[in-house]
């Protein structure tokens, strides 16, 4: 029998590595290491899959030839175990796992509860959604309208406000002394005298900005009965009331500047005023921006994209139509029942029943904010942005991470927090004002909005 044919028994020998495991590697058992009589050799290792066949032609080919041979031969002996490690959910693993599929999973579970949920308030209270049941009276539908139309006039007339007082500061002999003599501040007369135009202005301007919502606020209350129609029409107004105030005080300061240049104090305007300087920016055309733009904060310039791109604008208008029609479900499939269905369990004290009635109307109450909250400030306001090519779109931080109450006020509704900031809690601190007495101001306008916003069109003044 020749070499070829021989059979050859496998013997482990152990093997001890760095990390005190112990492996086998097979030798010949009748033959010697250089392959003689009816031995054969031991195997070599298997190389990585980065290795090449080594350069040499047929002989190289057939050497690897050979070694996948004997890989195949001894399937039953690779190493499997090879070195310690951890568990993949062990605390001392070293790379931390992922949980994609935990969290489709969470997903799936997700959906299929809450389908689970449709199915049986349907099969409990019917189909509720009812096209032909609002109430929207021709009256409501009239007066909303003229109101809806009639808010942007008021900040045109602050438009006008400020294109007079541009004209006087482009004429003033204040500004050609300043760029003669080259004065680094105004003098005691000059200040006073810029105060008391401005207190004239600053008249103007807040009956301006009062007449919005005095005049919104009282139609609303008293004549327009349907929620949804005051609702806009009140949003409508606290928008172009804080944009108009934005407006004044803005342009007041850029006044200022523009009067009385003092050095080093010019530079620390910012640096994209510069491309619309006072009084160049008091035009139609900037406030028309200003107005569509989605910001409360007056600039003469903002941040601009290149172009529009459509396919944007038809995704988050679609967004918008979706999560519209998805919290018109909720509010009526389910909002609506548990409130009636809360009636009789308060007029009686059921604790429990009233405990279990609010358990559940948190949830869809939870559902229909964060709904409104994406329709609002993902797609509505990138929508408003793509459509002016607005730069800045941080309309909202990471507030489903804040530490404490503070930071979620900052950082879930950057438009209104951004205006407060600016013209209210700075301008108070200048003033003196402690963090915590100009924190109370802003906290009490804030307040005040708010509760105009929702109490005034349902009528339910807190």
């Amino acid at each position: 029998m020749n070499s070829n044919s021989s059979t050859s028994v496998e013997t482990m020998a152990p093997a001890a590595n760095g990390n005190g495991l112990t492996h086998r590697s097979p030798v010949a058992a009748n033959g010697k290491a250089n392959g003689n009589g009816n031995g054969i050799k031991a195997a070599p290792e298997t190389p990585s899959p980065s290795e090449k066949p080594p350069d040499g032609g047929r002989e190289g080919l057939a050497d690897e030839v050979r070694r996948q041979a004997v890989r195949d031969k001894y399937r039953h002996v690779r190493a499997v175990h090879v070195q310690s490690k951890p568990s993949c959910l062990s605390t001392d693993t070293t790379e931390t796992p992922n949980f994609i599929g935990f969290r489709n999973l969470m997903g799936i579970v997700l959906v299929s509860t809450n389908l689970r949920l449709v199915i049986e308030n349907i099969q409990k209270y019917g189909v509720l959604v009812c096209f032909k049941c609002h109430d929207f009276r021709k009256s409501d539908v009239q007066l909303g309208l003229a109101l809806y139309f009639l808010i942007p006039c008021h900040l045109l007339l602050a438009y006008f406000l400020e294109r007079t007082a541009a004209s006087n500061a482009r004429r003033s002999p204040t500004r050609s002394a300043a760029r003669r003599d080259g004065r680094t501040s105004p003098t005691k007369e000059q200040a006073l005298e810029f105060r008391r135009i401005w207190r004239r202005l600053l008249v103007a301007h807040a009956v301006n900005v009062s007449a919005i919502l005095v005049l919104t606020t009282y139609v609303v209350y008293a004549y327009i009965h349907h929620p949804m129609i005051g609702t806009v029409v009140e949003v409508h107004a606290i928008i172009v009331w804080l944009k108009t105030a934005s407006y004044a005080l803005t342009n007041r300061d850029l006044r200022h500047a523009y009067l009385h240049p003092v050095r080093g104090e010019l530079d620390a305007l910012p640096a994209i005023y510069r491309e619309c300087p006072y009084p160049q920016n008091v035009t139609f055309s900037n406030l028309v921006y200003f107005w569509f733009a989605p910001t409360l904060v007056y600039q003469p310039a903002y941040p601009r994209t290149e172009r529009i791109r459509w396919s944007f604008v038809m995704k988050r208008a679609v967004e918008i139509v979706c999560l519209g029609a998805f919290m018109w479900l909720a509010a009526a499939q389910y909002a609506t029942p548990l409130l009636h269905n809360s009636l009789d369990k308060m007029a009686t004290l059921d604790v429990m029943s009233i405990a279990e009635r609010l358990l559940k109307l948190s949830t869809v109450s939870l559902l229909i904010w964060l709904a409104g909250f994406f329709a609002l400030f993902q797609s509505f306001l990138n929508l408003e942005a793509e459509l002016t090519r607005f730069g800045d779109r941080e309309f909202y931080e990471a507030w489903w991470n804040s530490g404490s109450l503070g930071e979620y006020w900052r950082t879930w509704n950057k438009p209104v927090y951004s205006f407060l900031r600016q013209h209210v809690y700075s301008p108070l601190r200048g003033r003196g004002w402690s963090h915590q007495g100009a924190s109370i101001a802003v906290f009490f306008l804030s307040a005040v909005l708010h509760e105009m916003m929702v109490g005034i069109p349902t009528h339910n003044v807190i």
